[in-house]
């Protein structure tokens, strides 16, 4: 019997549930609510938020689910993250063979995520991720939805929105390839101060306006940038589909986090 090198979860139970019903029960309460939205043909990425389900899983759950139905021939999701806990200069490629979630692990693509590494020397990896939740908290709506592709996953701490954006237009330069971009919008301002800063970031990713995520918050901001300026080269358009905060949750006005999903397509 082969050793299996797993990236653990480590923050099931709390930003998400550790059992595989508790978390299809999420999704399938999520999907009960009839949502009427336009979409694009062709969706090559998402921005989904990374918070606890029960904050932003709708918002994300709405991405994930769209795309699961419009696009079948997806082999391989890239999904790309900040990094919270560990500082770090460039980007970290996981090399797991697995990762864990509750539903059952993905695979993790190695050869592929090696090749990016290989290419950039602003990649490598870092064992010191293993404790990142903008990525984790995706994982397991991947496999919901996307049961047999490969995952390859990017933590990035201190980059430039424009080396991060060469690495998307490499990924995406296969049509097997899917990128998922993980943020939280503005964290705790009043709610209407959040609100304010949280339309800029919107109206910048619905009008594709690099300059205008300058005067707003978001901690995936560099992987939003990146993943913008790709559809601004590449001409694809963008569309928000849903922004909500903590307060709709906690009802707590005084100190928010905003969230919000967006498509990236033709």
């Amino acid at each position: 019997m082969s050793f299996k090198n797993i990236r653990k979860a480590v923050v099931s139970g709390s930003f998400y549930p550790q059992k595989k019903e508790e978390i299809l029960k999420y999704i399938n309460h999520f999907n009960s609510f009839k949502t009427d939205v336009e979409t694009f043909e062709d969706i090559k990425a998402i921005i989904v938020p990374h918070a606890g389900y029960i904050y932003s899983g709708f918002t994300a759950n709405l991405a994930y689910k769209l795309v699961s139905i419009l696009k079948k021939d997806i082999k391989r999701v890239v999904v790309i993250g900040p990094s919270h806990r560990v500082y770090l200069k460039g980007a970290s490629v996981a090399l797991y063979d697995e990762y864990e979630t509750p539903l059952v692990n993905l695979k993790i693509d190695k050869k592929f995520s090696q090749n990016l590494i290989d290419k950039y020397d602003f990649l490598d990896f870092n064992i010191e991720c293993e404790f990142e939740h903008s990525t984790e908290t995706q994982a397991p709506f991947i496999k919901h939805y996307f049961e047999n592709v490969q995952l390859a996953e990017i933590i990035y701490g201190e980059i430039d929105y424009e080396d991060l954006s060469k690495v998307i237009d490499e990924v995406l330069a296969n049509s097997d390839n899917f990128v998922v971009i993980s943020t939280d919008l503005s964290h705790f301002y009043t709610l209407k101060e959040a609100q304010k800063l949280d339309n800029i970031c919107i109206e910048a990713i619905n009008k594709k306006d690099l300059k205008l995520f300058d005067c707003c918050e978001a901690c995936g901001k560099v992987g939003v940038k990146a993943v913008i300026d790709w559809a601004i080269k590449n001409d694809f358009d963008t569309k928000v589909l849903n922004y909500c905060t903590s307060a709709d949750v906690t009802k707590d006005e005084s100190r928010v986090v905003g969230y919000t999903s967006a498509l990236i397509g033709v």
